[in-house]
């Protein structure tokens, strides 16, 4: 994946919706609570939420949402620690590929002309039950 900046970082200490019983939720447990917190991050930068997970092509896109006139496809990653890297480092070329043949997908049964779209990364390590660091990376691969 091509290397940006993020274009905002969040640091809440606050619960999160991932309370395992053994101090790490499991991986469906992880990614799905890092979805509802991407969500929520989004809603509160003042995106539309038109639909999370958009299937197509043995593939999945985690949240399709509206900023503006702009339609943005948005991979989730989540990760409990940094042992395999950081979650955006999963957003490999070969899932860069997967995430545009989905979109296309999904233009054509939601169909949109003229409309500007864009591929947004949101990486999320947690650091505790109640603690994680969000990073948004706005245009992170292009179509």
């Amino acid at each position: 994946m091509e290397t940006r900046r993020p274009s905002k970082t969040l640091s809440p200490k606050r619960p999160s919706p991932a309370d395992p019983p053994a101090g790490q939720p499991g991986n469906l447990a992880l990614g799905r609570s890092g979805e509802d917190i991407a969500c929520r991050y989004l809603q509160g930068q003042g995106f539309e939420i038109l639909e999370r997970g958009f299937r197509l092509f043995r593939g999945e896109i985690d949240i399709v949402a509206r900023e503006g006139a702009t339609l943005v496809f948005v991979e989730v990653k989540a990760r409990a620690d940094e042992s395999h890297g950081r979650p955006e480092e999963a957003v490999t070329p070969a899932k860069q590929r997967q995430i545009r043949r989905i979109a296309r997908g999904y233009l054509m049964t939601h169909p949109a002309p003229d409309v500007d779209c864009r591929f947004d990364v949101i990486a999320i390590l947690f650091r505790g039950p109640d603690d994680f660091r969000l990073e948004h990376f706005v245009d992170a691969f292009r179509d």
